[in-house]
């Protein structure tokens, strides 16, 4: 049996053919939204032109001196090239002069963009003519307040300096917060080590049991940044969804909280996993939307086997690497950020991580990376699940393991 698997999302987005013997029972799991079709340029113009819960953004714009617009990293699918022109004509449609408007890009705890990165995140065009800047975890953040929590909330200092914010980003299932989007644009993604440290540990074990994949309603972490997307005071969101090959599939704008209810109500049925896979001996979990954070995907190839025993293959072609991770990372032989280590393999996972750019940190969202075995092509790969899987053996496939999620 022969599957094709999505790979390197922001280079060429190309296809990995991989083959399984006969004799073994092969369950292929997508998501439900996989085949969604993409948006036309027409269709996210009049979803931005006629927004939800608040006016145009030309006219939000009409006297403003200052414009900011904060967007998601390179661990996000969403095509903001497509988006921001549209955005900018607004802007500059209600009074803005370029020299008004700058971008800062959402980091959170991760690395800062290269230029390069940003040219395919906005386009070569945008870069040219704007200032584009990286968000600083450590410094020139202010004030704004604290949480009933208790988060001690300070925010990039360009975005609070400006008087009109406007956001981009994407909803997808999180490991966390159950699903992305929405107010995590300002808690982490624009905030303080000091207050993103305090969201993720000390706001977390309140109310632990609410987190994780695709827990949403009841979400300690999600009522938390809301509070802080409602202090920092965004404008105007847009949030997206996107198809199997990382294609904008829907885009919602507006007022923030309507349009992320509504773009995670999307989000519950788009991403869920179709066919659930249960009680498999392997699972093959393909990182394709976050290559660069392929510890997502162990979790969904660990919670599809049966009784949490066999193999997980981790697909994680990411000639970029992991994202740097000032919060969970290791920064040291034996040290790493507020939050490491986050999570250990379990003895009764054998992982097997296929890397064709594989370097020595790839494995360090682990405590014990040393147990992973490493493999850099699909054939040296399989020769090795033959070694072990016997004829009737159930693997299943999961093709985007780092945005799907299992609703049941």
């Amino acid at each position: 049996m022969k599957i094709s698997l999505p790979q390197r999302l922001w280079y060429d987005n190309g296809t990995l053919e991989i083959e399984f013997p006969d004799t073994w029972q092969i369950e292929f799991c997508p998501m439900r939204g996989a085949a969604r079709q993409a948006m036309s340029r027409a269709q996210m113009e009049q979803a931005i032109e006629i927004p939800i819960g608040t006016p145009r953004l030309r006219d939000l714009a009409r006297g403003k001196k200052r414009a900011v617009i904060i967007f998601d990293d390179m661990t996000r699918p969403t095509r903001t090239y497509e988006i921001a022109p549209i955005l900018l004509r607004e802007l500059l449609s209600g009074g803005l002069q370029e020299e008004d408007i700058t971008f800062v890009c959402a980091l959170g705890t991760h690395g800062a963009l290269t230029m390069n990165e940003f040219r395919k995140k906005l386009g070569p065009e945008i870069v040219e003519r704007f200032r584009v800047f990286n968000h600083n975890i450590y410094e020139n953040c202010v004030e704004v307040g604290t949480t009933s929590r208790g988060t001690r909330l300070l925010v990039n200092r360009e975005v609070m300096e400006a008087d009109l914010k406007v956001a981009v980003g994407c909803v997808t299932a999180h490991a966390q917060v159950g699903f992305s989007g929405g107010g995590k644009i300002v808690l982490p993604g624009v905030s303080h080590i000091d207050s993103i440290a305090h969201y993720h540990i000390q706001v977390e074990a309140m109310a632990k049991e609410t987190t994780g994949l695709g827990n949403f309603d009841r979400n300690i972490l999600r009522f938390e940044i809301e509070e802080a997307a409602r202090m920092t005071g965004i404008d105007f969101l847009v949030n997206v969804t996107v198809n199997s090959r990382g294609e904008t599939s829907a885009l919602f704008a507006g007022e923030l909280f309507q349009v992320h209810e509504q773009a995670v109500r999307l989000a519950k049925e788009l991403y869920a996993t179709s066919p659930r896979p249960r009680d498999a001996d392997a699972v093959v979990a393909n990182a394709f939307v976050k290559a660069n954070e392929m510890g997502i995907a162990v979790l969904l190839g660990v919670l599809a086997l049966k009784d949490f025993t066999g193999t997980v293959v981790v697909i994680a072609d990411s000639p970029e690497g992991q994202v740097i991770h000032y919060l969970l990372g290791r920064f040291g032989r034996s040290y790493g950020g507020r939050q490491y280590p986050v999570a250990a393999i379990p003895p009764s996972v054998h992982l097997v991580v296929m890397a064709p750019h594989k370097d020595k940190n790839s494995g360090d969202w682990f405590a014990n990376p040393e147990v992973i075995t490493w493999t850099k092509t699909w054939p040296e790969t399989l020769k090795l699940l033959e070694s072990t899987l016997r004829p009737g053996a159930r693997v299943a496939v999961v093709p985007n393991a780092t945005m799907q999620y299992y609703d049941s």
